[in-house]
């Protein structure tokens, strides 16, 4: 590359630096670094289009790799030419093999597995091809074609942007390239000179920190998308759609390791007369000073998701019957969930299903759920149901609940 092109690359890093860093606020910056500490939904969202990417490029390079067999055909000597066809053919085929036979699983683990075999099959055809053409003496139209498979580590290490992957995944992804690239420097040192080998290699770093910042990038623009779309706006809580979601993954999860998982359906009583006799204003504070409240019983792995109106759904990952029972009952002897525009204390009806219950199945643990919490609102609200009954209800209620 020209001293000029090197320049352009270098300002185009700074220039992206400079634009992520503004759009960045504090509090996002650790999970763009690391894979860990993600959102479920995030989480979700992200190995998705990790995986539906290795299957698209999969498949293109398992289509385009053979068409440049031509090309070696040609340009080459034949007995080079057939080696590299016959390899460019077995490289196909592992691309075709990825495109269609991986699992379709879900998780960073499965992610990371598809991108690894993704970039595992050029950089052992590089390390196969590279090698065999330069210990022969190729010239005019042979050595451009030779000089071509040199290229490849810089495609690789550009493709890694079109993922939405941390700086932790970029590098780790980066490095078996990188070190390819290293170990075949170190075999040619006797025929390239190591101020070639080290401005290819500055290079390639190059293009890894732009690659990163791509990345980067799309998963800070990913995470925005999913908080924006996936939380309601007047509580912040997780909205119906994606609690529905996140709740069949927390289920899966919990099958798997044999975990507890807990559910709770809460309904405000009496909410309805707030809007009819304060107005709509009114009940949207109610719901707000309610949110936070509820919250405060919460761990920051339980999510809360307003199921519809003054209905919301706390979803407690590891956490059985009793556990997730103890915490909903600190929060309301601790000044329950605020007042009513009257000043009288807002009270919650409260139903607890456990996963095992159901067999896994979410629609069924939210309805189990919601019927125990309409146990309650029958005996009087101002309680909390299990499967062993009611616990604490308050007077009947005199109005619609």
């Amino acid at each position: 590359m020209s001293v000029q092109g090197r320049q352009r690359l270098v300002q185009t890093v700074r220039y992206r630096m400079r634009v992520l860093l503004e759009s960045i606020r504090p509090e996002t910056l650790p999970l763009l670094m690391r894979p860990s500490g993600h959102s479920l939904l995030l989480e979700q969202q992200r190995t998705r289009q990790m995986i539906f990417r290795v299957r698209i490029v999969a498949l293109t390079f398992g289509l385009l790799t053979p068409l440049w067999i031509v090309v070696d055909l040609v340009a080459l000597p034949w007995h080079l030419g057939w080696q590299l066809a016959l390899t460019r053919l077995l490289a196909s085929a592992a691309f075709l093999a990825l495109a269609f036979g991986f699992p379709r699983h879900e998780g960073r683990g499965w992610a990371w597995g598809a991108m690894g075999l993704m970039f595992a099959i050029p950089t052992i055809f590089f390390l196969y091809s590279h090698p065999l053409l330069a210990v022969h003496e190729l010239s005019g139209l042979a050595g451009v074609v030779a000089a071509s498979y040199a290229f490849l580590p810089f495609v690789m290490l550009a493709g890694l942007g079109i993922f939405p992957l941390t700086a932790a995944e970029t590098l780790l992804f980066s490095l078996p390239v990188l070190a390819s690239k290293g170990v075949l420097a170190l075999f040619q040192l006797d025929a390239l000179q190591w101020t070639t080998h080290l401005g290819s290699f500055w290079l390639l770093l190059l293009i890894t920190v732009v690659a990163a910042f791509c990345g980067i990038s799309q998963l800070h623009l990913m995470n925005a998308l999913v908080e924006r779309s996936a939380h309601d706006p007047l509580t912040g809580c997780v909205n119906r759609g994606s609690g529905e979601e996140l709740l069949d993954r927390h289920l899966a999860l919990a099958a798997r390791h044999n975990r507890p998982l807990a559910v709770a359906f809460m309904d405000l009583d009496r909410f309805k007369a707030i809007n009819d006799r304060y107005g709509h204003e009114a009940g949207d504070l109610v719901l707000r000073q309610a949110v936070e409240h509820i919250r405060r019983m919460l761990r920051g792995t339980d999510p809360l998701v307003r199921w519809g109106g003054e209905e919301f759904v706390a979803i407690f990952p590891d956490t059985g019957l009793d556990g997730a029972k103890e915490a909903l009952e600190r929060v309301l002897a601790a000044g329950g969930l605020g007042n009513r525009p009257d000043g009288e204390p807002l009270t919650v009806s409260v139903g607890l299903a456990e996963s095992h219950e159901v067999d896994g199945d979410g629609a069924a643990l939210v309805e189990l759920a919601d019927r125990r919490m309409y146990l309650g609102k029958r005996a009087g609200g101002d309680c909390i149901v299990t499967d062993g009954g009611a616990a604490a209800c308050g007077q009947a209620l005199p109005e619609a609940v």
